[in-house]
């Protein structure tokens, strides 16, 4: 007799056994005539510019995360916003020091400059080359 951990496992087999199927079977039945314009990169019907290898600036990275925290964050705000007055005003005030907390992770990542999209200046590196007579006085004196 199958445990309720059996049942599960048997479950989870035939979902594989299922998905694994029916990925080979499209691709038996699929039509396969690749182009070169099928096989180039897809830009959102734009025309692709270069190499598809390139790498990013990080600030794309960091405003995306900063997107997914605050996102996350004021999507916990709406359960509040429908129902604190159920809570009276502990409920209303806890609300308030969440959106006082978001404020100020707000303002630290704008006066730390995370959400400035001007790119900074780089500054090539210098090589200062010594004249040869300097160079050839040093090895004589090692």
């Amino acid at each position: 007799m199958l445990t309720e951990f059996g049942k599960a496992f048997i479950f989870i087999l035939i979902a594989m056994v299922f998905v694994i199927g029916l990925i080979f079977l499209s691709k038996l039945i699929r039509p396969h005539r690749p182009t070169k314009e099928k096989l180039t990169t897809y830009e959102c019907g734009e025309n692709p510019e270069g190499s598809p290898w390139i790498k990013f600036n990080i600030r794309f990275y960091v405003v995306a995360l900063i997107f997914l925290i605050f996102d996350v964050e004021v999507v916990l705000l709406i359960p509040w916003a429908l129902g604190y007055k159920a809570f009276g005003m502990t409920g209303f005030l806890v609300g308030l020091i969440f959106l006082a907390l978001l404020g100020l992770g707000m303002a630290y990542e704008w006066r730390k400059g995370d959400l400035e999209w001007e790119k900074p200046k780089v500054q090539p590196p210098v090589i200062i080359k010594q004249p040869k007579a300097e160079v050839e006085e040093e090895l004589v004196e090692v």
